[in-house]
Order: structure tokens, then C-alpha cells, then sequence
């Protein structure tokens, strides 16, 4: 008898660091020294447990497999073993998943000081959900008994059904929109110039919402300070609540007295608990939001300002970055590379292997679709049967493939979950993620993962994916009855209907049907419109605006994002020609960016060097009385340059250009001498001639054809 202890170090070995990766990734988007223990010990067991089921799978595939065939078995653990293991991780997850994380994640939310008042709270936010479950229940339970009677275990197949049945439905979706979303991310990326316009073409969005966000924060803190004035009149604990609702407002002093005006109050006449605490539900909910747009803006910024040094290190074949306005990241490129290997890097090889690795999950993505689509049908056609087990055994190699297989499948739909803005305020954001937020992200990661990792193993031969201590497990409760196991084997193929949907991008065309218009928001189009490249529309020159004054930022800015310093005074946050918001002195990003767009050069940037002198006044007199021509001021780079009205719009300029600009021959100076007209007297004329009869030289014909010698020859139009 074979034994397994080299399997049991390498198991062993590979918890541990599938742990330590854990923590590593809680350490970049949770602060670990003060987030508390019982939110952290569940967010770690919901991402850690999830991941050690990717590697118990296949270990599962292998030990499955007989010791006397003679086969080649891989990493293999004793049955038992495995059962273990399975019963660990399914029911811990299990109740992390339905339970403990949701009443986590409401619990931090409350808003309430004592323990009592904050699960209470949980309680009531999570009633109409777990009502919502036990309606589900109960009619399945019926379904169950009139299909296969009451027995010992049908209590648990009944809830280990209805969990995988909302888990498969929700994690096909996701990872169908996943398949095609991230390799087409990679591929698209892998033009720099077009990135560039994708990120100038987000930005006015993303400032606007930074905007919003501090107003909203600053006007919560504002009723903390009235409040502040009324809490004479409150009981000792409603003191010291608002007390530290003032300790952790960000407001400076010299806005206090503004913000505490009881003229324009806003505070009710009676406090009560709950206004307390849902005051501080919303500050807590608006502190995230301003943070996350700050991560987001300061994340936008500092890549557009590599994609911008990566095109103009083209000419000179040298890249040098600037330094990263991103909060804790360092000089961007490697320090052992010189300027010339760096543009190498950056500018040929890091593209062509964008591509490579597109096109290659792209393979993967088609491979996995085919195989949910045909193996209900025959699954010898399934491209997951023929790379995992193509012999109906499972070895080493076979086990590697099948891990990468469900890390993939896994991957997919989670780049989903994050990406998608339909989650209204949770976000990930580097260092300062909300607690609500953690906790339901690892509740999506520990709800997604055990459906797929049960439908990646029904892609295999059924001799060799019934022999595993999983289906023993999961699967026979699930087939246990025909609408269970119909549903199993026939719904993946709805996978179809996301893919479909996401490669056609019909989100975008049919949002108000769908409602998930917001999934493809980081590749939006709208840099590539014509129609959406004026100010306030969220256009990309407007965009690119905002990134150059952000790179360009005066003194007085003295956060680490670059932003505007809250108590900055009106005059040093806007232009003379804008008009701030009257709650706190912030102009809109288009406004800001339209006024700085007029102060760039007009038209002379395209005349030809002998005609720029002469040229200058005019363009000056005609800036000055329209002040709308949009031209010039570089920064998109590459695909980045070209203006919205294409060739026609810049063959008409340089036509009027060269029209204005040029002196008239020779042979044209007699023309019109003598000729004089009268103007009417409704055209502002008179019997004197005044602006109407004048001397040869001076009205009439002569004047529009340079008859007078002071016009200096020149053709008026």
C-alpha cells in the first residue's frame, strides 16, 4: 500500500501559502492594525476557505482514481481524508455565506454604539432576505416530498440544493460576462494611445463624482456641527456621541462657525437614537465614498500620466516616469533599467505580451463556453475533458490543468463582481476599503466559488467525476430528484446569453431593459464618439483637461491626491469666469476644464511659419469675440490628436487660414477705384455721406476692394 505522505507536505505546504496570499491581499485593501478581529477572522476564513476548494478538487479528481489500476495518481490524500476536508470547508463556507458575513456586514453598518442596538438593527436589514429564503424553501420542501418523500437526508439535500441552485445562477452570469470582459480588457490596453483616450474619456465622470462626494461629506459634517450646538440640551450619552462624531469630522475651524448656523439648520427639534445613528451610517457610507473616488481619480491620473511619458518617449527612445501621485506607490518602472530598456519594456514588449495573453484567454474563454454548451449534449466534445482526463484518469499534470481551469472560471467571475458598478456604494479601495464592503465581497467570493468549482467537475467524463468523494458528497443530494439533476446538466448553457451579451455590448444598447448598463463602464466607448467630445458631455478633450491641471497643480493643493484643499478659499479654486457650488465653493470638472481649454492657442499652431506674424492679431481679435475655437493643446498622444472634426473640419480651417493670411497680387490694385454708394438711411446713413457717401478710398466698393491705400492692399471678407 502506497503511502501519502509526500501528498500530505505538499497539501500542507500549499494551505500555507494560499494563507499567507490571503493575508497579503487583506493587507492591501484592509488597514490590519485596525480593523477588528471579528470582522477580520471571517473575511479571511470566506476568501481562504474558497481558495483551498480550488486545490481540494483536484487532489479530490486524483484520489479518486483506484490504487490497483496502476495508474499515475498524482496528489492524493485518503478518502477520509478528503471527506474531511470537504465537510470543513463546505459547511464552514456554507454558514458564512447565508449567515454570519450578511449580519457581519449590517452590523458594521448600523450607525448604533452598543452591541445590542447594532444586532438588532442587522437583524431587521437581513429579515426581508432570509424571509425571502424560507419562502423559496418551504415550496421546494414541498416539491421534495411529493417527488421523493420524507427521509433522513432530505432536509439537508433540500438546503444544499436551494444554495447551489442560487449560486450556479448567479456565478454562470458573472463568469459569462468575465470570459469575454477580461481578455478583451488586455487586448485593448495593449494600445497605449487608445488607453489614454479610454482614461480622458472617464476622467470628467470620475471628478465629478469625487466632487459630489465631498459636497455630500462636507454637508453631513456641517448638521454634526449644528448639532454640536444643540447638545447642551441632550442626555450624557447623546453628548459623548456627538462629541466623537465632531473628533472624527474632517471640517477645518475656520468653516465652524459657518457650518454651525442655526439659521439654516438642518438638525430636527428632537434627537433621538435613531437620527444619531443614521447620521453616523451616513458619514461613515460618505467617508468611503470620498475615499473611493479619491482612490480611483488619483489611480486615473497617475496612469494617464504614464500612457502620456510612454507616447512621448517615442521620439527620443528614452522613458522617465513622473512621480506617481498614487498614496504609497513609488517611482513606476524598474531601477535597474535604463531609460532606453524601460522604453523597450513599456513600449514594444509589455503591449505584444498584453496581446499574447488576450488572445491566449480568449483560447481559454471559447474552450470553456464550448464545453458548457456541448457537454450535456456528448461530453467527449468537451475541450475541459480532453486537456483534464483524456483517458478517464486524472495525473499530475492533469491536476495542474484542472486547478489553472478553476482558478480561471473563478477569476472570470470575480473581475466581474469587482468591475461592475451596480453594487451602489461598495467598492475596494487600496488601504481604506469599508468594512461592509470587505464583508461582502468575501460573501460573494465564498458564494461563487463551490457552484463553480461543482460545474467544472460535471465537465468531465461521468466515470470519472462520480467516483469523487465530492459528488459522494454534494452531487447526489443535488440529483436527487429530476428537476435537480434537469437543472444541473442543462442551465450552463445559459452561458451563452452574458457572452453573448457582452460581446455585442448590449448592456450599452439596452440598458433600460437589462439594467446592467454599468458592467462595461471601464471600456466605454464614449472616447471614440463624436458626438460625446464636447464640454459637459464627459468628452475626452474635457478629460484631458482635467488630467493635465491636475498634473499641473498649483502650490496650494496640499492633499496627496493632488485635490483641492477643502479650506481653500473660492478665489483660489476657481477662475474669475466660473461660478462655484454654494454649499462649498467647488466648480464642476466640465466647467473647469472648459474655462482652461479657451485659454490655449487658436488656429496659429496650424499656419505655416511665414504667416504666424501677421496672423496673430486676427487670431487674437477673433478669440476674444467668440472664444469658442477648440484646437491645439496636445496631450492625447498618438490616437489621442486627432480633433473631433476630422479632416474636413481641419482642411476648413486651413483654407480660412491661408485665405486671411495671404496679401493680395498686384494685379488686383486698381480694382474698384473711384466706385462710391450712397447708404440708405435705415442702414445708419446720411445726406453727408457720413458712413455712407465718402471719398473714393474711404467707402463704398473702393473699401471692400482696396481702393484706399490705408487698408494697405489687403481683400476684406
Amino acid at each position: 500500500m502506497s503511502s501519502s505522505v509526500g501528498s500530505d507536505i505538499f497539501a500542507i505546504a500549499a494551505i500555507f501559502v494560499i494563507s499567507l496570499l490571503v493575508l497579503l491581499l487583506l493587507r492591501h485593501y484592509v488597514p490590519l492594525r485596525t480593523a477588528p478581529a471579528y470582522l477580520l477572522t471571517p473575511v479571511f476564513l470566506a476568501i481562504a476557505l474558497p481558495c483551498s476548494i480550488i486545490l481540494l478538487v483536484p487532489i479530490d479528481l486524483s484520489s479518486s482514481v483506484s490504487e490497483g489500476s496502476g495508474a499515475s495518481r498524482g496528489v492524493w490524500l485518503p478518502s477520509r481524508v478528503v471527506l474531511v476536508a470537504w465537510r470543513i470547508c463546505y459547511w464552514l463556507t456554507f454558514c458564512l455565506t447565508w449567515f454570519i458575513l450578511p449580519l457581519l456586514g449590517e452590523y458594521v453598518d448600523s450607525g448604533y454604539r452598543d452591541i445590542k442596538s447594532r444586532l438588532l438593527y442587522s437583524l431587521r436589514s437581513n429579515g426581508r432576505f432570509q424571509l425571502m429564503y424560507l419562502v423559496s424553501g418551504i415550496v421546494a420542501a414541498v416539491y421534495l416530498y411529493i417527488e421523493y418523500g420524507f427521509h433522513t437526508n432530505s432536509p439537508k439535500a433540500l438546503v444544499m440544493a436551494l444554495a447551489y441552485a442560487w449560486g450556479l445562477i448567479l456565478a454562470i452570469y458573472l463568469m459569462g460576462h468575465g470570459l469575454v470582459a477580461l481578455p478583451r480588457r488586455l487586448i485593448q490596453n495593449a494600445n497605449t494611445a487608445e488607453r489614454l483616450r479610454r482614461l480622458q474619456a472617464r476622467a470628467p465622470k470620475v471628478n465629478d463624482k469625487l466632487t459630489e462626494a465631498m459636497d455630500e461629506l462636507d454637508g453631513l459634517e456641517s448638521q454634526v456641527m449644528q448639532l454640536r450646538q444643540k447638545r447642551m440640551a441632550l442626555s450624557r450619552d447623546f453628548q459623548d456621541w456627538i462629541e466623537d462624531l465632531v473628533e472624527t469630522s474632517a471640517l477645518p475651524e475656520s468653516r465652524l462657525s459657518a457650518a454651525s448656523d442655526t439659521s439654516r439648520s438642518n438638525v430636527p427639534a428632537v434627537v433621538t437614537e435613531r437620527y444619531l445613528a443614521d447620521l453616523t451610517r451616513k458619514l461613515k457610507r460618505a467617508r468611503h465614498k470620498k475615499a473611493r473616488f479619491e482612490n480611483e481619480w488619483a489611480h486615473l491620473i497617475s496612469d494617464a500620466s504614464d500612457a502620456q511619458a510612454i507616447l512621448n518617449s517615442s521620439a527620443s527612445k528614452r522613458l522617465e516616469f513622473e512621480r506617481s501621485v498614487v498614496p504609497g506607490r513609488s517611482k513606476r518602472g524598474f531601477t535597474i533599467l535604463t531609460p532606453y530598456l524601460r522604453y523597450l519594456l513599456h513600449r514594444h514588449v509589455i503591449p505584444s505580451l498584453r496581446i499574447a495573453l488576450g488572445g491566449f484567454l480568449a483560447l481559454a474563454s471559447i474552450a470553456i463556453v464550448w464545453s458548457e454548451v456541448t457537454t450535456p449534449i456528448w461530453h467527449k466534445l468537451s475541450l475541459i475533458t480532453l486537456t483534464v482526463s483524456p483517458s478517464d484518469n486524472v495525473n499530475f499534470g492533469g491536476q495542474v490543468i484542472a486547478a489553472a481551469w478553476i482558478c480561471y472560471m473563478c477569476i472570470s467571475a470575480l473581475h466581474t463582481v469587482s468591475t461592475a458598478k451596480v453594487w451602489g456604494n461598495r467598492a475596494l479601495v487600496v488601504r481604506h476599503t469599508y468594512p461592509e464592503s470587505a464583508s461582502w465581497y468575501s460573501y460573494q467570493v465564498a458564494k461563487l466559488t463551490v457552484p463553480l468549482s461543482y460545474n467544472f467537475i460535471t465537465l468531465l467524463p461521468p466515470s470519472v467525476y462520480k467516483s469523487t468523494t465530492f459528488y459522494t458528497f454534494l452531487g447526489r443530494l443535488i440529483n436527487l430528484t429530476p428537476l435537480g439533476s434537469g437543472f444541473s446538466q442543462w442551465f450552463p448553457i445559459f452561458i451563452l446569453l452574458p457572452v453573448l451579451a457582452a460581446t455585442f455590448n448590449l448592456y450599452g444598447r439596452i440598458p433600460k431593459v437589462i439594467g446592467w448598463s454599468s458592467l462595461e463602464e471601464e471600456d466605454n466607448n464614449s472616447a471614440n464618439d463624436p458626438n460625446a467630445a464636447g464640454y459637459g458631455t464627459g468628452g475626452w478633450r474635457e478629460g484631458r483637461a482635467l488630467i493635465e491641471r491636475e498634473l499641473n497643480a498649483t502650490p496650494h493643493r496640499s492633499s496627496a491626491l493632488g485635490l483641492t484643499s477643502r479650506d481653500a478659499s473660492p478665489a483660489t479654486r476657481n477662475s474669475s469666469n466660473t461660478t462655484p457650488s454654494a454649499a462649498t465653493g467647488r466648480v464642476p470638472a466640465s466647467v473647469r476644464a472648459r474655462e482652461q481649454y479657451r485659454d490655449r492657442q487658436p488656429l496659429v499652431a496650424t499656419m505655416p511659419e511665414d504667416n504666424v506674424d501677421r496672423a496673430a492679431p486676427r487670431a487674437a481679435e477673433r478669440r476674444g469675440a467668440a472664444g469658442e475655437q477648440e484646437e491645439g493643446g496636445g496631450g492625447g498622444g498618438g490616437g489621442a490628436e486627432q480633433e473631433d472634426g476630422g479632416f474636413f473640419q481641419d482642411f476648413a480651417h486651413r483654407v480660412r487660414n491661408t485665405i486671411e493670411t495671404t496679401d493680395r497680387p498686384s494685379w488686383m490694385n486698381g480694382i474698384g477705384e473711384g466706385l462710391q454708394f450712397k447708404r440708405p438711411k435705415w442702414m445708419g446713413g446720411d445726406e453727408g455721406g457720413r458712413g455712407g457717401s465718402s471719398s473714393a478710398g474711404g467707402g463704398g466698393l473702393g473699401r471692400w476692394f482696396g481702393g484706399n491705400g490705408r487698408v494697405d492692399g489687403r481683400v476684406r471678407l
